[in-house]
């Protein structure tokens, strides 16, 4: 079965506290927005410290055309997935020739060609290589990814599968939307590129993890469509979320999970590493409350999300880099993310130190 060669993420050099992107909301919305004062607290509510954020704080207070922002989305992008793929590359101890597959997962801005094209044309990468590009996941986007990149290694033994990830979620912000969950959103949402290289059995392990690929599983839940997404206006992407998701998640994830694991003769207390994309703190707590799992089952994606915030489908990537650097229990793993459909994703994982 294929397995991880190696992850890589990107801190942007404008990581910025949140209290300080608290108070540059506070300024931008109050003029227009009575039920600011009231709703400051969300951003204490998220237990977020940092935020990983392309841009300097203030070209946030500045209204940009769409054109403006999707040209950004693409320079930002491309430079930085690069920088994410080549630091890859060198983990994996491999030449970028051997790439035989990339997959690039995305929904927060829009090229054609694909970013994938771009990522070849500027690398040099092997003109022959097989391209994906994958859009409108949303959060979901990380772990079906990383799925996908796995059945490509499984169905050629010889594969070196590249996955690169960009979610550029501060480059959506409209600067004169007022409404709740344009608030929320600037509460919550990051920027993050990650890549991560899965390689097929013909290849030898070259580093002290195996992280091998035994099983996935995505579900979409009929009637949800309207849960989380984008409204696409003349002025750009405005984002759409339900508060109703954490109940969501608390109504479907226990059932979900056991019955995936059940497939695998599996069952929750067998899984050591839970390797969750994080959402957010409401979020954190119904996987909590309804999975029951042993100790601080979620303390990677706690940690994540606090350092980083919420990176749309780039964050569980940074989890898997966690888990991948710093350490993980011998066993089980399982990745789960949830998205727009509204749907979740679910890769099962054997992990193992060499």
């Amino acid at each position: 079965m294929p397995s991880v060669a190696a992850v890589s993420i990107i801190d942007f050099p404008y990581k910025v506290e949140q209290q300080k992107v608290k108070e540059g909301a506070r300024a931008l919305f109050s003029p227009s927005f009575p039920q600011v004062e009231r709703m400051m607290s969300a951003f204490d509510n998220t237990e977020i410290k940092t935020r990983n954020m392309c841009k300097p704080l203030d070209y946030y207070s500045t209204i940009h055309s769409f054109e403006n922002q999707n040209a950004e989305y693409i320079r930002i992008s491309l430079e930085y997935s690069v920088k994410a793929i080549e630091e890859c590359i060198a983990s994996a101890q491999i030449n970028k020739d051997e790439i035989t597959d990339l997959i690039f997962v995305s929904t927060t801005g829009l090229s054609t060609p694909s970013l994938d094209a771009l990522i070849i044309n500027k690398m040099r990468l092997n003109q022959n290589i097989s391209r994906m590009a994958v859009f409108g996941l949303g959060c979901g986007g990380g772990v079906s990814g990383f799925a996908k990149a796995n059945i490509l290694a499984i169905a050629n033994s010889d594969a070196v599968v590249l996955l690169v990830a960009v979610e550029l979620c501060s480059l959506t912000f409209l600067r004169n939307d007022f409404s709740k969950s344009n608030f929320i959103g600037s509460s919550l949402f990051a920027d993050g590129i990650a890549a991560c290289i899965i390689t097929g059995d013909n290849h030898a392990n070259k580093t002290n993890n195996a992280f091998t690929f035994l099983a996935s599983q995505s579900k979409l839940y009929y009637d949800t469509l309207d849960v989380m997404g984008w409204e696409f206006l003349n002025s750009g992407f405005k984002v759409l979320f339900s508060s109703d998701i954490p109940t969501i998640i608390a109504k479907n994830i226990h059932n979900d999970v056991t019955s995936f694991l059940e497939k695998h003769h599996l069952k929750i207390s067998d899984i050591k590493n839970f390797i969750f994309h994080p959402g957010g703190k409401k979020i954190l707590t119904a996987y909590e409350e309804a999975l029951l799992a042993e100790g601080d089952f979620l303390k990677n994606t706690r940690e994540v999300m606090n350092d980083n915030g919420n990176m749309s489908s780039t964050t569980v990537l940074y989890v898997l880099e966690r888990f991948f650097t710093q350490g993980f229990k011998n066993g089980y793993g399982l990745m789960v993310s949830m998205g727009p459909g509204f749907s979740s994703e679910m890769v099962l994982l054997q992990m193992n130190k060499i």
